[in-house]
């Protein structure tokens, strides 16, 4: 599998502006800039999509864990929180709530950490990736 994303940047660092798209079209010329990235401007920024991709990436990956553990969660709902930091991603915090019968809390906690190990995207950072789960 191969995806795809191209940006377009014109001008400056702190000046100029740029546009995001995704081969799917799910983002097609989204702006951001100096502004959406470091400051309360609007548009979005790679540390945003990169929590997007990570939130998303976990809770699949959970999805499957519990699966091979012969459950299935009624919802996983996961925030990722991108920390930048004189210019690196330093640390992540994923903040998942979990809905799922018949599961005990020690395995829980066993299976979201093996998913959080081993998402792709997790893999991917050099972070500190920090975790909050609870079982509903």
């Amino acid at each position: 599998m191969k995806r795809k994303a191209t940006a377009v940047w014109k001008g400056a660092g702190k000046t100029g502006k740029g546009t995001l798209s995704t081969q799917s079209g799910v983002l097609k010329d989204s702006n951001y800039g100096f502004s959406s990235r470091f400051e309360d401007g609007e548009g979005t920024n790679p540390e945003e999509l990169v929590g997007a991709a990570h939130a998303g990436c976990f809770s699949m990956k959970l999805a499957f864990v519990l699966q091979e553990n012969d459950f299935e969660a009624e919802e996983i709902n996961t925030e990722s929180q991108v920390i930048l930091e004189d210019g690196a991603i330093k640390e992540v915090f994923l903040i998942t709530k979990v809905k799922v019968a018949g599961l005990e809390n020690d395995k829980f906690t066993e299976m979201v950490n093996d998913a959080k190990d081993n998402c792709p995207i997790s893999k991917l950072l050099d972070a500190k990736i920090n975790l909050e789960a609870e079982l509903l």
